[in-house]
């Protein structure tokens, strides 16, 4: 289980100082929960990110221990080193918007015949309660030739889980190439 600290002062002076010693500056949020400015040391958080198998994890902040996922993350322009994170509370029963990732399966018919995968969502909205939260959404593109995609209507859903994006948007497909 990933350790953070709660942070009293939320001011830029605070922050540059947690961030010089080594600590990600984090936001824990839901609905109908009071937010919570939260510090991480970098590299236990990047540890734990890739050592989750689910898309929840759990955090302990203050004593307390939240299920939370990654909804949005900022990284530095120039060092690419990870500066701010924001975590979304799992609660089980209230229906909210979440970011699940795609992951394609399989290697494309298209590209033997000279075309290019092309991954167009990495991550899809959907709208769920936290019980019915899928790990990810796993597409197996062999099936795909030049000039086929997979589209938002293909990727099967199990039942509460809405994805919140239109149809006819393309996930993932195999264009020629030039």
């Amino acid at each position: 289980m990933l350790e953070g600290i709660v942070r009293d002062s939320i001011g830029k002076r605070a922050s540059k100082s947690l961030k010089r010693d080594g600590y990600l500056i984090a936001n824990i949020y839901a609905k109908g929960f009071e937010n919570i400015n939260a510090a991480f040391k970098v590299n236990d958080f990047i540890k734990a990110m890739r050592a989750k198998e689910d898309l929840p994890f759990e955090v302990s902040v203050g004593g307390k221990t939240y299920r939370v996922i990654v909804q949005e993350y900022q990284k530095h322009p120039v060092t690419n080193t990870l500066t701010h994170v924001d975590l979304r509370v799992v609660q089980d029963d209230v229906v909210s918007k979440y970011l699940v990732p795609v992951k394609v399966t399989g290697v494309a018919k298209g590209l033997k015949n000279k075309g290019i995968l092309v991954q167009s969502k990495r991550r899809i909205a959907v709208k769920c309660a936290g019980k019915d939260l899928p790990n990810d959404f796993t597409l197996d593109v062999s099936d795909l030739d030049v000039g086929d995609s997979l589209l938002i209507r293909d990727i099967p859903v199990k039942e509460g889980v809405g994805i919140i994006l239109d149809g006819s948007v393309a996930v993932v497909g195999v264009t020629s190439a030039k």
